[in-house]
């Protein structure tokens, strides 16, 4: 492998909202998969005061790709600078900048700086990195300006819950039965169809329809990361038309007896479908107990499924 030419892009949008908000949504890594479309997860693997390691998983031109990444924050000077450790081919090399300047009390300026490097310069490699670049920098710059501009919001919107069921059962099987998703048209009864794609080790891609309490059907789309034997954390890449967007969690540890298994969502809504599909007159407050009635609903019964099938292993 060799690198040879730098390239580098520059990305901008000026945003309605006060400088520190806007740093504030880019210096939180942790949200990103639920603010930004283009990524699932994000995980941290070391976290200091203004300096953290991560590694990201996110569509790449329509691929999930993962990385690992530092960062360096600068809260004072709202700037974040961050390098790839390990790229994924065909990117040999990438890093950039997050500079945030303000514009008065209550606009700024986003810029987002790539600096890159393709395997062996290859110019296909660079034109798909490019493509790539520009693809996921328009998105991130638009959701972060939304975000921003609509931050006095944001506590009604996002909103997170779990539900948890004890088991007698060893969770290993529990694992199986959470990780074989392809199996779940035949033991989830609320689950009309599932196709699952798995092209690299413990990525899982999945088109899934399910039936709600009121019979409607829901078509989903998610990409599940599978970190076994414990946890499988996903994101949904089409939503129900009440959310824009929807991550979650499947996380399994021991406890006297057996294991307990949580289902953790974290939703944010889309107000402007709320009074479409629930009717005149209804909030984001109805829209936030519906959702979450529907996605407890099938969560837990999903989790009380997995607890007969388990336990019924162990005995």
């Amino acid at each position: 492998m060799s690198v040879t030419t730098p390239h580098r892009t520059l990305h901008s949008i000026a945003v309605a909202a006060p400088a520190e908000v806007v740093y504030g949504i880019v210096a939180d890594v942790t949200k990103w998969p639920q603010y930004f479309a283009p990524n699932v997860h994000v995980e941290h693997l070391e976290r200091e005061e203004g300096s953290e390691r991560i590694r990201i998983w996110a569509f790449a031109n329509g691929a999930v790709k993962n990385w690992i990444s530092r960062r360096t924050l600068d809260p004072a000077g709202l700037r974040v600078d961050f390098r790839q450790e390990v790229s994924a081919p065909p990117v040999a090399a990438m890093g950039g900048t997050w500079v945030v300047s303000p514009v008065d009390e209550n606009s700024s300026l986003l810029e987002l700086h790539h600096d890159f490097a393709a395997v062996d310069d290859d110019p296909a490699g660079v034109e798909w990195i490019t493509a790539a670049v520009d693809r996921n920098s328009a998105a991130e710059l638009g959701n972060i300006k939304e975000l921003a501009e609509r931050h006095g919001e944001l506590a009604d919107l996002v909103f997170s819950f779990d539900d948890t069921v004890e088991m007698a059962a060893d969770g290993a099987d529990v694992f199986d039965f959470l990780n074989r998703a392809d199996l779940w048209p035949e033991r989830l009864p609320h689950v009309a169809r599932l196709d699952l794609t798995e092209d690299e080790p413990g990525v899982q891609v999945m088109a899934m329809d399910t039936s709600a309490r009121d019979g409607s059907t829901h078509t989903t789309e998610s990409v599940r990361v599978v970190f076994g034997p414990d946890r499988i954390v996903y994101k949904q890449t089409t939503v129900p038309g009440l959310m824009t967007a929807h991550t979650g969690c499947w996380t399994i540890w021991p406890v006297e007896g057996g294991v307990a298994v949580t289902s953790r969502h974290t939703v944010t809504l889309k107000p402007s479908a709320v009074e479409p599909i629930l009717g005149a007159g209804k909030t984001v407050a109805d829209a936030r107990e519906y959702v979450h009635r529907a996605l407890s609903t099938n969560s837990t019964n999903t989790l009380k499924l997995a607890k007969a099938h388990a336990e019924a292993l162990r005995d």
